[in-house]
């Protein structure tokens, strides 16, 4: 049963957290505009686009990305002025338990929760699409890669000297076939190649082809060839935060294919995926650690209470970056990378709730 002190509790809760977001969004979209207003006007990108294809994708993510760090803060906050303003000594007085005092914050925690898991695995990821294509139409200004490797599916190896976005030109394109016993069965390469945009289909220039045969190889060469390759340039010109625009199929099937290449940007992208939901669950961490912070009344007031929030918030994103850096470099799991630190700081909420309840 939901009583008017849950009710007080919730209201609160909700309503300083949406509050904090918007301040925070609109210094975010502030302090973004003035860093890109020049590129934007540059590349003659229009007032509507900049609104409603960019800020307000923009908007969707980082609210998002950043929400249980927000609620964090938020709940130190209006605790912190009940515990000075007298109000949660009578709630405790009148033989609430501290474990039904929290029952409030866990139902709006779950409200939020359930929000930005929605958001995180079905919306983000579509708005995350019109966003990166703004950016790769009015900011980016081109994308290079050079010395690329990668095996794709079928025992097919490609690499290529370097390529850019204003060419969209490949130099130094070669494709090696290989069979199940590692033999080597065709070897094609190209001293130019550019991929037909929207297909599988490649033109190459000044191309040389050797195919291997029992007795003789076969040797072609020409000027010019049409082919088609069981992949594309979108998947070799990638840049690094392609995968925030997948949906959860979308981005586990891409996985796949990049482990099978033998990308080393895999774990980032497992990262990603992992996040979407690690991020969201550590709401109730946070809201829990936030309560035990702020629930007692301190001399210094709420001040003391959000300086002591915010070094807890660093700490927080410190040991998730310690965590994916290892994932990314030294092979740590990447599931692991983005479960160890809720686990860390379950424990310390844990901790931390006992205490109060003595």
């Amino acid at each position: 049963m939901i009583t008017i002190i849950d009710r007080y509790i919730i209201k609160k809760f909700l309503t300083t957290f949406f509050f904090m977001l918007g301040v925070i969004m609109i210094l975010a979209t502030v302090f973004d505009l003035a860093e890109k207003l020049s590129n934007f006007i540059e590349m003659g990108a229009s007032a509507y686009e900049v609104i409603f294809q960019y800020y307000f994708n923009f908007i969707l993510l980082y609210a998002n990305m950043f929400s249980p760090m927000i609620i964090f803060v938020s709940v130190i906050w209006f605790t912190s002025k009940m515990a000075q303003d007298t109000e949660i000594i009578p709630i405790w007085n009148s033989g609430r338990t501290f474990g039904r005092f929290v029952r409030p914050y866990m139902i709006a925690a779950t409200i939020l929760m359930i929000i930005s898991l929605i958001v995180n695995h079905f919306i983000v990821p579509q708005a995350n699409k019109v966003r990166l294509d703004f950016e790769e139409k009015y900011y980016w200004n081109q994308m290079v890669v050079a010395d690329y490797h990668a095996e794709f599916p079928g025992n097919q190896v490609v690499y290529f000297a370097n390529y850019s976005s204003t060419t969209d030109v490949v130099n130094g394109f070669t494709v090696e076939q290989w069979n199940e016993d590692h033999e080597l069965v065709s070897f094609l390469r190209a001293e130019k190649a550019q991929n037909i945009a929207g297909t599988k289909k490649w033109v190459l220039t000044n191309y040389f082809e050797r195919v291997v045969g029992e007795t003789e190889d076969k040797v072609i060469e020409a000027s010019t060839k049409d082919t088609i390759f069981d992949f594309t340039i979108d998947e070799m010109a990638t840049r690094e935060n392609v995968a925030e625009s997948m949906t959860f199929f979308e981005i586990r099937e891409f996985i796949k294919r990049e482990r099978e290449k033998g990308s080393a940007r895999v774990a980032m992208y497992e990262i990603v995926l992992y996040e979407r939901s690690s991020l969201p669950f550590s709401t109730y961490i946070l809201t829990i650690i936030g309560i035990a912070v702020a629930s007692r009344k301190k001399r210094g007031g709420v001040g003391v209470n959000i300086a002591l929030g915010i070094g807890i918030i660093f700490i927080y994103i410190f040991a998730m970056k310690v965590t994916a850096v290892a994932a990314m470099n030294v092979g740590f799991a990447s599931y692991l990378a983005v479960w160890v630190p809720n686990a860390m700081f379950g424990g310390i909420a844990y901790l931390l709730y006992r205490n109060v309840q003595r």
